[in-house]
């Protein structure tokens, strides 16, 4: 059941989404009013109608519901990039992160959400009105207790020793490889994203000058199908290319 100041995700029949609280106020829909209050005692699962008659399908919140409904300044690292930080380096329960570039907190959410209970991602921002929105969807997310947002330059240097996985997402990763390199513990990845191929460039250097093995770039493209009777093909449009991932491992 919903209870008072629980948040719930509202799916509409056409799909749309909507990340609400359950409180005594109005939200306006392209399908109606809906009173929010009415959410109060609904099973997850159950449903809620607009002052329209519409029908709203009330789901407990996921993660990628969260993800994709936050509070949003830069760029976010998606959930299609992420997932090959998960894959190609293993990060899991009881892992230390440390991520540098917190923007929106997007990639530090997704991270924290696979360390905890007793992992801990730590990252590091230098501009405070970004690392002030990426407190506030760590508090969204329910992950004060695991993920930290500290308000430093990273090229200054990393506090944190005996580190797990180091992500990167800066303008100047190069900068940073030797301070990553001596955070990580023996066997630790470091995993860039660089937008670029210039930034590639500058950033192999570094990485065969330090004790690192495993070097390989990649890039994830996502592309849906669409299905209906009688047509089913590939969507016109796709997730392309939003930044080259370049893994490494401290040796």
């Amino acid at each position: 059941m919903v209870e008072e100041g629980e948040r719930a995700v509202l799916l509409d029949e056409r799909g749309r989404k909507y990340l609400v609280r359950a409180e005594r106020r109005l939200l306006h829909t392209h399908l109606g009013l809906l009173n929010l209050a009415d959410l109060l005692g609904v099973p997850f699962g159950g449903r809620v109608r607009s002052h329209t008659g519409r029908e709203f399908v009330v789901l407990k919140p996921r993660m990628a519901d969260l993800l994709q409904k936050m509070r949003r300044l830069p760029q976010v690292v998606l959930p299609k990039d992420a997932a090959q930080v998960v894959a190609h380096t293993g990060v899991g329960p009881g892992d230390l992160v440390v991520d540098g570039g917190a923007g929106s907190g997007a990639l530090a959410l997704f991270l924290g959400n696979l360390v905890r209970p007793n992992g801990k991602v730590v990252s590091y921002e230098v501009r405070e009105d970004f690392a002030e929105v990426a407190r506030e969807n760590v508090r969204l997310a329910g992950l004060e207790g695991t993920v930290e947002v500290k308000l430093k330059d990273m090229r200054e240097g990393i506090e944190e020793r005996g580190v797990d996985l180091v992500t990167l997402d800066l303008p100047s990763p190069e900068e940073v490889v030797p301070h990553a390199e001596e955070a990580l513990k023996p066997g630790g990845y470091l995993a860039v994203f660089t937008p670029s191929v210039e930034q590639l460039q500058r950033l192999y250097p570094q990485l065969r000058k330090g004790r690192f093995a495993e070097l390989k770039t990649l890039e994830c493209l996502v592309r849906e199908w669409e299905v209906k009777e009688g047509c089913t093909r590939p969507s016109t449009r796709m997730l392309a290319h939003t930044s080259y991932l370049t893994l490494a491992r401290r040796i």
